[in-house]
């Protein structure tokens, strides 16, 4: 009975390539017989999408079976259907040295490796050293396959990020403690080895994959391993030089900002930054925002200076 190819691959007779494709793809990985063992009706599912594939995905041949000139096995109309030299179309399937996959649909060999990629390819095949069962595949060894990774983001907050803290994430249903090391900047990538998906063959289990995003800080920013801030004085911190409370990752300490000190100043906190760094202050004077006349006559008797060499 001639089939209908656009139902089998489960499109519209309008469906683009790219429809067409990704639906190819999705059923092609649904009933491969590598991942379908213990089911007897996978086999032939495979080989009726791929034989659907091979028509629909091929521009000449589509239009060829959209004005009916040849049929859904790719045989000149009135010619007869069917599968020539059985259901693999003869000899190695897979090409020489796994490095292209080939199936033949009666209407050609097929390219697997346009659709999966070499490398995806071979990790449902895996290394055959000939010969076939009835199903089609190969009884040798195969090569395990690595299982998936699992992706995960993660929001933290700067201080957490700059001095390293430990976080609990939930992953499949279960809590899992993430070491966060110190210095981790915005986007940064933490791999959790072997706490990904399972091997489909008895490889080794796929990692997570955490992206960290951190969130900015209202004082502190980073330069290199340096946490860097500025910090607003008064004109009167500026002339006389002072003590002063300043905050840094890990707590408050004391500081002393030298007389006559000047906006722009910098002030060094010896190993207040990440691991060897320091700390980096930055002095910005800030005039009063309110009048203030004892200020305005003691500046009206200081003598005029020349400051500028302009």
């Amino acid at each position: 009975m001639n089939k209908n190819l656009y139902h089998i691959l489960g499109v519209s007779k309008d469906a683009t390539e790219a429809e067409i494709k990704s639906a190819y793809r999705k059923l092609a990985r649904k009933y491969h017989p590598d991942l379908n063992k213990d089911n007897k009706d996978a086999a032939e599912k495979f080989k009726e999408v791929s034989c659907a594939y091979d028509i629909l995905g091929d521009k000449e041949k589509r239009k060829k079976y959209d004005n009916n000139e040849i049929d859904s096995d790719g045989k000149p109309t009135g010619f007869g259907a069917g599968f020539s030299g059985g259901a693999y179309g003869g000899g190695n399937p897979f090409g020489q040295g796994g490095t292209r996959t080939y199936y033949s649909t009666g209407g050609g060999d097929f390219d697997f490796s346009s659709i999966f990629g070499d490398d995806i390819f071979s990790q449902f095949t895996g290394a055959r050293s000939g010969g076939f069962s009835s199903s089609g595949f190969g009884a040798s060894a195969r090569r395990p396959r690595k299982g998936e990774d699992i992706n995960y983001s993660m929001r933290i907050d700067f201080l957490s990020a700059a001095r390293g803290d430990e976080k609990t994430v939930n992953l499949n249903g279960k809590n899992i403690n993430v070491k966060i090391p110190a210095g981790t900047v915005d986007g940064q990538t933490l791999r959790l080895k072997g706490l990904g998906h399972p091997s489909p063959n008895g490889g080794s289990s796929g990692d997570v994959l955490i992206t960290l995003n951190v969130d900015k800080h209202p004082i502190f920013s980073l330069e290199g391993n340096n946490v860097v801030m500025e910090m607003p004085i008064s004109i009167k911190e500026a002339i006389l030089g002072a003590k002063v409370t300043v905050p840094t990752i890990t707590g408050k300490v004391a500081v002393n900002i030298p007389p006559y000190a000047s906006s722009g100043e910098k002030l060094r906190l010896k190993g207040k930054g990440i691991k060897n760094g320091d700390q980096i202050i930055t002095l910005k004077i800030l005039s009063p925002k309110t009048h203030n006349a004892s200020l305005e006559d003691a500046l009206r008797k200081m003598p005029d200076e020349t400051i500028r060499n302009f």
